[in-house]
């Protein structure tokens, strides 16, 4: 049958996908819309496919919390170039994958791709807009943070989130403390909260490191592990969250600015997202 331009068009509108990539799939199928657009899709799925390989150095970072600020979901979603970041599908394609994390709480990315949303899963609706612009699209994190009083960021560029968990707030609003300490977390990117929280194996790492550098200097065999746990306490200083030096007052300690706010305030879990 003879596709008509109004046809192209059609499709067109009811896919997103190119003129031409809907012309060849309507010459295909005959005319039939429905298998037109399940050809579309294969050819998404085969863009995916093909392009699996590429890196994801680009994207944004979508994050919602519920009303009392004691959850918030942070979603990543990855492409290949900041102008397909940029491009409104991805932004709302992003939104979506976010409103559906929030309302069904899957318990990891696998899971989130198998939420039905319409007549597609949230992964069909990744794929879909791999085929329609051509480059690699895939949601690289899902972050979930309950706690007493939840507060988030996204840093300028939509690159990088953080969700920082504080607790002793009480009914005080401390909203502006939280964002204070996730800026922390986002320039100064601590591996733990406090230095009991850093895992054994980056402990043992690190005063392998501090012995090998000791002995490299001379330094007698006897002081050693002492030197060793020196360079530990440093490390912890310098990257974990509440002994990290704050970076608006370099006179306090993060502790001590939050203790500072009101009395008990601290941190008690984080979560820290970049993409690239």
């Amino acid at each position: 049958m003879a596709i008509t331009a109004q046809d192209v068009n059609k499709l067109r509108q009811m896919t997103g996908a190119g003129m031409m990539d809907c012309k060849k799939a309507l010459v295909e199928s005959d005319g039939d819309f429905e298998k037109a657009i399940e050809i579309l899709r294969k050819k998404g799925q085969k863009v995916s496919e093909k392009r699996a390989g590429r890196e994801t150095k680009e994207g944004s970072v979508f994050i919602k919390s519920n009303d009392d600020n004691s959850l918030a979901v942070l979603v990543a979603l990855g492409c290949e170039t900041d102008f397909v970041a940029k491009n409104e599908d991805f932004q709302n394609l992003g939104k979506e994958i976010l409103e559906a994390a929030f309302a069904n709480k899957p318990a990891g990315i696998d899971e989130l791709k198998a939420i039905k949303v319409g007549d597609l899963t949230i992964g069909e609706k990744v794929t879909e807009l791999v085929g329609k612009i051509g480059e690699k699209i895939d949601i690289l994190a899902l972050e979930n943070l309950e706690g007493e009083k939840v507060v988030t960021y996204i840093h300028a560029g939509s690159k990088l989130g953080v969700l920082v968990s504080l607790k002793g707030a009480g009914d005080d609003d401390v909203t502006a403390a939280g964002r204070d300490v996730a800026m922390q977390i986002a320039a100064m990117n601590p591996v733990a909260v406090d230095k009991d929280d850093v895992d054994s194996t980056t402990v043992e790492k690190e005063l392998a490191i501090g012995r090998e550098q000791a002995l490299a200097e001379g330094k007698p065999e006897n002081i050693v592990d002492k030197i060793a746990q020196g360079k530990l306490n440093k490390f912890f200083k310098e990257n974990t969250l509440l002994n990290q030096l704050f970076v608006k007052d370099s006179s306090k300690t993060v502790a001590q600015y939050l203790d500072s706010v009101k009395k008990g305030l601290t941190v008690d879990k984080f979560k820290r997202i970049a993409i690239g």
